[in-house]
């Protein structure tokens, strides 16, 4: 775990060097603890380092070399770790201003996000479902099963839907937009 966080450059999003300013070991901790407890929920454990690394970053962006060297990690580990993240819309992908270098960035409604892009897997699973259901028969045991697999997808779908757009307007009253 490194000692000391490694500066911004002061160009990005106005942060300055306040990154800087803190306890490394204190963050460095924070992200190993936040770490181990998404690797716990079933984030494979790269993914999770980097996620809470980005998270602890006042800019909530940090370039590849940046992410490696704050965790100790290969550019291979950070390049594998930061396509699983993009996938799961957990950070973007981001050009940094007149450089050629990524810059990986953590949004603060980043959980909104990431939750609200579930409904493309879930449309898809209903669809699979649908049609295991058909294949086997509503009145065979397995056919029960997925049925009920299905309605419960459903549902989750549905409160899903009304949950993001009650988080949205606790969100604004909290944050504003």
């Amino acid at each position: 775990m490194p000692k000391e966080s490694a500066p911004l450059p002061s160009d990005r999003a106005g942060d300055s060097d306040r990154d800087s300013d803190r306890d490394g070991e204190l963050v460095g901790r924070f992200v190993e603890q936040f770490a181990a407890q998404l690797v716990e929920a079933g984030m494979p454990r790269m993914p999770a380092r980097i996620f809470a690394a980005l998270l602890a970053a006042d800019s909530g962006a940090l370039t590849s070399a940046e992410l490696g060297e704050r965790l100790q990690v290969s550019p291979a580990a950070v390049s594998g770790a930061v396509r699983y993240l993009t996938q799961q819309h957990m950070v973007s992908r981001e050009r940094e201003p007149g450089s050629r270098r990524d810059i990986f960035r953590v949004h603060s409604n980043q959980w909104y996000e990431a939750l609200a892009n579930r409904d493309g897997i879930l449309k898809r699973w209903e669809n699979a479902l649908s049609e295991g259901v058909a294949s086997l028969g509503a009145d065979t045991p397995a056919g029960r099963r997925l049925a009920e697999t299905l309605a419960f997808f459903e549902f989750v779908e549905h409160e899903l839907a009304e949950m993001l757009e009650r988080w949205r307007v606790h969100r604004e009253s909290l944050f504003g937009k």
